[in-house]
């Protein structure tokens, strides 16, 4: 196939000249079926700057965030603000190749990417106005997982995602231009952002050079392995069983307790069989709305995702059919030219000329016009991306309400068995020191419930006064 496009586009033809600037653009496309260790997926995130983006709000409560933070969040690259209006300007270039130093065999395997991060602000929070960094995706990976725990509940921009073959491609131009745009995209959206503009993480990241100071996280294979270590140990009463105030603001889910996440998927199930007890339902109706809205959204964004891979496809062996048979007139002509002895031969192979050059032209322009829809389909791809952010929002809310009805069960399941307990202590004459040992027990049990209840309900009140309609109005506005 490479073969037969190769002369199509080597072909002198008549009129050549005005598709010559066709021919150009596309000579950097690639198919759509196409390897991500030649080019990106043509559905994948642009690597072409769209600050413009409708979705590019945060689900915070509206009262924190003025009307110049709403307007500098829709248009995060603002180059020259008025001096009187707050900005902070990030680019991000100069992606310089570095060798770790380790012990590895393996050639390449210690290579990695480091791009300048320069960054000029005027907020007062950076105590300055110009700096410059280095940085390496795995720091962006650390800024990423840090805002995601400091800033639960909110509407995060996700990050780019790591190549699963970038040991394969690292080494070319093209992908690391592609890094580097997507990386600078994503930080003029946290820099856009009314509150992660100004919180310490990304100060930290973008002022303090070298060694990116802010700690990492603890990959979930380990938190779950140690979790797993732990568990029997809760199981026969070795170890602490009780869900402690200070674990509370973290979500089950991450692994660091397994016996937690036990009871709360006890309760999950509890919830969805109406058999749970607890008096704290989700109420928010505007919240419940907006919610199913933005999931049959996010079915119609999918749904069109489908669709606009299917009309790549289609153009795509559109153009390359047409220019198969543009190349099979072209040897029918070379044909009738050499064997020619009538002039109805010749004749013949004027038409052929004729019919092969429109046939190749076509298929060049088809293939602008692939590389132009895949241009403009970027947008629905950068949308798509969007609602898994959205949905960790949402699920941070629904996990806290969830934390706050487990620890609900639990404390009436601790005074159901302390009452009882304590029943039948009172009908023993001089009491029973094991089961007035128990009682003891399990009214300093009551008291740690308690203090891990109030601030379950005050972490789940944190996330609930977020104002999501906002976020959910300038979305459907999409639609």
């Amino acid at each position: 196939m490479m073969g037969k496009e190769d002369s199509m586009e080597n072909l002198s033809l008549e009129d050549d000249e005005k598709f010559t600037s066709i021919s150009k653009s596309y000579s950097n496309y690639r198919s759509a079926m196409t390897c991500l260790s030649d080019s990106h997926h043509p559905l994948s995130p642009s690597i072409v700057d769209d600050s413009n983006d409708p979705l590019l709000v945060s689900s915070i409560q509206s009262s924190a965030i003025d009307d110049h933070d709403v307007e500098q969040f829709q248009n995060p690259t603002i180059i020259s603000p008025p001096l009187n209006l707050e900005y902070l300007n990030i680019t991000v270039s100069d992606p310089h190749k570095e060798i770790q130093a380790s012990p590895s065999i393996v050639p390449g395997t210690n290579a990695y990417v480091t791009y300048l991060i320069t960054t000029q602000t005027n907020l007062p929070d950076y105590g300055g106005t110009d700096f410059t960094v280095r940085r390496r995706f795995k720091d962006i990976v650390t800024l990423s997982e840090r805002l995601s725990e400091g800033y639960r509940g909110y509407f995060i921009p996700p990050r780019p995602d790591k190549s699963i073959v970038e040991s394969q491609v690292m080494q070319k131009q093209e992908f690391v231009e592609q890094r580097r745009l997507a990386l600078e995209k994503y930080l003029h959206k946290l820099a856009a952002h009314p509150l992660i503009k100004k919180s310490d993480e990304l100060r930290v990241f973008l002022q303090v050079d070298g060694k990116l100071p802010l700690p990492t996280t603890i990959d979930v294979a380990s938190r779950v392995l140690d979790g797993a270590v732990k568990l029997p140990k809760q199981l026969f009463g070795e170890s602490g069983n009780l869900i402690v105030p200070q674990d509370v603001v973290h979500p089950a889910k991450g692994g660091r307790d397994l016996l937690r996440l036990l009871k709360e998927l006890k309760q999950s199930v509890a919830n969805d069989l109406g058999a749970s007890n607890s008096s704290i339902d989700e109420e928010d109706k505007d919240f419940l709305k907006n919610k199913e809205r933005l999931h049959n959204l996010e079915l119609q964004l999918s749904n069109a995702s489908k669709q606009a891979e299917s009309l790549v496809k289609a153009q795509q062996d559109m153009g390359d059919s047409i220019g198969e048979l543009g190349l099979t007139f072209i040897k029918l002509m070379k044909f009738e030219n050499e064997r020619a002895t009538v002039n109805t031969q010749r004749e013949r192979a004027a038409d052929m000329k004729n019919v092969a050059t429109a046939a190749v032209k076509a298929s060049r322009l088809y293939r602008e016009l692939n590389s132009l829809t895949v241009k403009h389909l970027d947008i629905l791809h950068e949308h798509l991306s969007l609602m898994l952010g959205i949905h960790h929002a949402f699920s941070d809310r629904s996990s806290a309400l969830l934390t706050v009805q487990t620890l609900i069960s639990e404390l009436s399941s601790l005074n159901s068995r302390a009452e009882k307990l304590e029943t039948a202590t009172s009908k023993i004459f001089g009491g029973d020191k094991s089961r007035i040992r128990k009682l003891e027990e399990l009214k300093d049990s009551i008291r740690v419930t308690e203090d891990a209840k109030s601030c379950a309900i005050r972490e789940y009140e944190r996330i609930k006064v977020f104002d999501i309609k906002p976020l959910c109005l300038k979305i459907i506005k999409v639609r």
